[in-house]
């Protein structure tokens, strides 16, 4: 598998920071599995770098640890026979026995620190004032705890607050970038990978070697054994405490009540108590909170509807949380004909719109329309919804959208539903100019295309 893929920006930017005179400190932070680690080792490569990996120890056996990884790195067998207990004491010894050419200092999993002894953030703050600010060195922290990387280091409160020089909130990589790991695959197929993986790298590795979507759902995520059978629990297990109540919650999710007063509702619930797990799980970047996109107060729109933002948390709560049962009693084939009825429908198609939206950014930065947008989203009321509405919001040009994952070609009927949908909309009704865009998986009818060519406000997207 070509590695590697969509980070050319995140390399570009540590390179920079590393060719810059004197110190640099940047937070590099993000989801697990999304390939922290790796673009670090990748960056380090050839370079005058040292790695530590904080472990959930205790301060005081990091602390041990880190020493050892100085030793190792520098020769130094009195350091590795002395007891050290102090922070300084080990950063001062590595500053006076590995600079020459600029060192770069990785430490992986910097929150744990921070966890084991909350104070430690600001004995780094010291550290980082006293010691390493006028050296030349780059210090790079790595975390995966998202909530606790940012109340660390990037938040106004934070000891290290405004001695960052940047920082990189690495996210999943985006579809378009799919067909570079599986370059043999149709698109519609890729759609069906990106889907399930969500362009997590660890994820996207293990499908590649399977021949189909389903093989590899069944060898990766179906076996007991498999690396992503458990998945879910994993992660969540790392970041709280009660696992099974923030189960229950994003359960309640993927069965479609998005609503606060339906998953209240299904879990038994005050709307008051389930606040603090639909935070935490924003906070993980695990949910979105999510509004009509031409509302203009979001936090005060009562409109709101929870939307789990991760594609294989979906898939995994969707189809592999509620057969559990036949699974564990070795029938997973049953489990299996349930993803193959309800697959494409149930998940692909939502996860369709996702993908289309990304084009859409895409065709407005490549000038597709006279006019560029700066606002792109899913709209709905109590009676309508309509899959993308973009728009100029210092002007008045709109876009609606349609997107359609289905067996057959998508017809006139589904360009005049849009019509009549988009007069719901209230966005400056009476100044707009308005343009429409349907994206089709199986493409357009003869007669869809031929109106088309008629109006200069339509666009089709296969």
């Amino acid at each position: 598998m070509k590695s590697f893929i969509d980070r050319e920006q995140e390399m570009q930017f540590l390179n920079n920071e590393y060719n810059r005179k004197g110190s640099s400190l940047v937070v590099l932070y993000g989801r697990r599995r999304v390939g922290k680690t790796e673009l670090s080792a990748a960056f380090m490569r050839n370079k005058n770098a040292m790695y530590f990996l904080v472990t959930e120890e205790s301060e005081l056996q990091n602390r041990n640890a880190f020493k050892e990884a100085i030793a190792d790195f520098c020769d130094n067998d009195l350091l590795r026979h002395a007891k050290v207990d102090s922070w300084e004491i080990l950063f001062k010894t590595l500053l006076s026995e590995a600079l020459g050419e600029k060192l770069i200092l990785v430490i992986d999993e910097f929150q744990y620190i921070g966890k084991s002894n909350p104070a430690f953030p600001s004995i780094f703050q010291k550290i980082w004032d006293t010691m390493l600010k006028d050296q030349n060195i780059m210090v790079i922290l790595c975390g995966s705890l998202i909530s606790m990387m940012e109340s660390q280091t990037l938040n106004y409160n934070s000891p290290l607050y405004g001695r960052r020089t940047g920082q990189i909130k690495l996210k999943q990589i985006p579809f378009a970038y799919y067909q570079e790991f599986f370059p043999n695959k149709k698109r519609k197929d890729l759609i069906g990978h990106y889907a399930v993986t969500g362009g997590v790298p660890k994820y996207i590795e293990l499908f590649y070697d399977s021949e189909d979507l389903y093989s590899a759902i069944d060898k990766n995520v179906l076996s007991k054994q498999s690396f992503l059978y458990d998945e879910p629990n994993f992660l969540l297990q790392r970041e709280v405490t009660e696992v099974g109540s923030y189960f229950s919650v994003i359960k309640a999710i993927a069965a479609g009540n998005q609503k606060l007063a339906k998953i209240a509702g299904t879990l038994e619930l005050k709307q008051t108590g389930l606040t603090k797990y639909l935070k935490t799980l924003i906070d993980l970047d695990i949910l979105e909170r999510e509004v009509p996109i031409t509302e203009l107060n979001p936090e005060k729109s009562k409109m709101g509807l929870y939307k789990i933002k991760d594609n294989f948390i979906l898939f995994w709560f969707k189809f592999i949380y509620p057969n559990l049962s036949f699974i564990e009693s070795g029938n997973k084939e049953l489990a299996m004909k349930k993803i193959r009825a309800n697959l494409t429908d149930g998940h692909i198609g939502y996860v369709y719109e996702d993908i289309c939206i990304e084009e859409m950014w895409k065709l407005n930065a490549e000038g597709k329309w006279d006019f560029t947008f700066d606002r792109a989203g899913r709209w709905w009321n109590n009676n309508k919804e309509i899959d993308i509405v973009a728009f100029d919001s210092t002007g008045t040009d709109i876009i609606f959208g349609e997107c359609k994952y289905w067996e057959g070609k998508v017809g006139v009927n589904v360009l005049s539903a849009l019509e009549e949908k988009a007069k719901a909309v209230g966005w400056k009704k009476d100044l707009r100019r308005e343009h429409f865009i349907l994206f089709s998986i199986n493409g357009f009818t003869e007669e869809l295309v031929e109106l088309v060519k008629t109006r200069n406000n339509v666009v089709l997207r296969e």
